[in-house]
């Protein structure tokens, strides 16, 4: 079953769903654009026996909050800042993470930062090559 949450840090609401038991290794999913946490929704029942699943909304998208670009920088840098505070407020240490087209470059940086938080990465449709990072 999932539940569903919202984690406020600083001035953001960081909504996220949840399932599985928090028993079993931990997988975070990351969203592509223009999705959200939504794009999980028939996913994680099926993985849900086997992780405890985290997946929130970025800000700017889904039912996180969504702040105007003149008072939020909306680069990967921010948004990988923002993700890495989400999952030290959750207390994760160590979970595999899933990351989909937009939230690649996001998943990237926090793993390239904190690779003792990972226990193994999925990338579908998304660049996890650092020449993939440049600008396009």
């Amino acid at each position: 079953m999932t539940s569903y949450h919202t984690l406020q840090l600083d001035n953001l609401n960081i909504f996220y769903r949840e399932a599985g038991n928090p028993k079993r290794p931990t997988m975070i999913l990351f969203h592509g654009f223009p999705s959200a946490s939504h794009m999980f929704r028939d996913l994680m029942p099926l993985l849900s026996q086997h992780f405890h699943l985290i997946a929130p909304d970025f800000p700017g998208f889904g039912q996180s909050s969504m702040p105007s670009h003149t008072e939020f920088t909306y680069t990967f840098d921010h948004l990988s800042t923002v993700m890495t505070d989400f999952i030290q407020r959750l207390g994760l240490t160590k979970f595999y993470l899933y990351a989909f087209d937009y939230g690649t470059p996001i998943g990237f940086r926090i793993a390239t930062a904190h690779p003792d938080w990972i226990a193994g990465i999925i990338s579908q449709n998304g660049n996890i090559y650092q020449a993939g990072l440049g600008a396009k």
